[in-house]
């Protein structure tokens, strides 16, 4: 029954939105800390609605390793369970985002209120300065700064090119990077139906200080999230 079970968590899932979408449009107009707010309750609500209707619960370990003032988060992307999770546990945080969720009417005007910052991915080198700015700044105001280093969801146990802008992010900011595995993708796969129960875990791993040279960072960076990712994957699909 886990289809259907899947099947009732996506209708209800897209009529939760609906409904934030247009709950959330007079709250843009009038307060937008309290629009970013309903953007939280909706991820939350998706983290609970996963484990009562589908049986898939979650675990986040390692906070321990995450510290109060401002750092750079870069997490390993595999599915959308890790974007709910980040948005409903980070309240002080930035991510870097595609320009086009934003754009996306009533949705994706909600979830500019959480203080994304959103790039144009063809927008080349000012693209970058952008990033870097809007960085800067949220740095500034103590917020931590989230990406995902791939740039999209990449399946479980396989890889994508890590793209430059982490790097461009550590060299400017010159503040701890706290890199982030997961094992997500086993339950939620990119663009399936199927949710699958389990337990699912993102892990926070220790953080990368600010100083090393931008290739001995990236390989680093790469290591650290690529085999703890391998590990938790390797344990989901034997548990």
């Amino acid at each position: 029954m886990t289809w259907l079970r899947s099947l009732l968590f996506v209708g209800l899932s897209v009529l939760m939105m609906v409904m934030a979408g247009i709950a959330g449009l007079p709250l843009l107009l009038v307060s937008r800390p309290t629009a970013a707010r309903l953007a939280r309750w909706f991820s939350g609500l998706q983290i609970r609605l996963l484990r009562v209707m589908v049986g898939l619960e979650l675990d986040v370990i390692g906070l321990e390793n995450l510290p109060r003032e401002p750092v750079l988060i870069a997490v390993k992307h595999q599915s959308a369970l890790e974007t709910h999770a980040l948005v409903a546990l980070l309240r002080n945080a930035s991510f870097v985002i595609k320009r086009e969720i934003v754009q996306v009417p009533i949705v994706g005007w909600v979830i500019a209120s959480l203080g994304v910052i959103a790039i144009d991915r063809s927008g080349g080198a000012s693209a970058l300065k952008s990033m870097l700015r809007s960085a800067r700044e949220e740095v500034a105001a103590g917020r931590h700064v989230v990406i995902f280093p791939e740039g999209t969801r990449v399946p479980p146990g396989e890889s994508a090119p890590y793209h430059t802008g982490v790097a461009m992010l550590y060299g400017d900011l010159g503040i701890p990077v706290v890199p982030v595995a997961l094992n997500t993708g086993v339950f939620w796969a990119k663009k399936r139906l199927i949710k699958k129960p389990g337990r699912a875990v993102i892990a926070f791993l220790p953080p990368i200080e600010p100083g090393l040279p931008r290739r001995e960072f990236m390989e680093t960076l790469s290591e650290r999230i690529e085999s703890e990712s391998n590990r938790l994957v390797e344990a989901a699909e034997q548990a």
